[in-house]
């Protein structure tokens, strides 16, 4: 059995938000389905091809926004009428780089995880009942 390291980031938070994305300007709009320090999963029914650079412009849950440049690591094409029965239709996102708000995403990041470990149910074992 090999043992391979995850090149992904194990903790992703899952969250809606809309963003505009494109290669030269931001102007498209689509939405988030998970974020992580390192990527982000656009949720769109015309991804770019892997190894295009885009724009991002996305909008945090208190109206800041955050633009950055990033590249598509990956795709998954559907037609527009079934994109809300396929799983992980879009486009994976690597950042590259923050232009501005890296310190508002990184805070975000940062509280949504807060919230999700706190909100996260307790598993407990009947033998360790009272």
């Amino acid at each position: 059995m090999c043992d391979m390291p995850e090149k992904r980031n194990l903790i992703r938070i899952k969250k809606r938000l809309p963003i505009k994305i494109g290669t030269e300007i931001p102007n498209k709009v689509a939405f988030t389905e998970d974020l992580s320090l390192n990527g982000i999963f656009v949720k769109t029914v015309s991804p770019v091809p892997p190894g295009t650079r885009v724009k991002i412009e996305l909008t945090i849950s208190d109206g800041s926004t955050v633009l950055l440049e990033g590249i598509c690591r990956w795709r998954k094409s559907v037609p527009a009428q079934v994109i809300h029965l396929v799983n992980k239709k879009g486009m994976g996102i690597k950042i590259l780089r923050f232009i501005s708000g890296e310190d508002i995403y990184m805070g975000f990041l940062a509280s949504a995880l807060d919230h999700t470990l706190v909100n996260k149910p307790q598993v407990s074992h009947p033998s360790l009942s009272l």
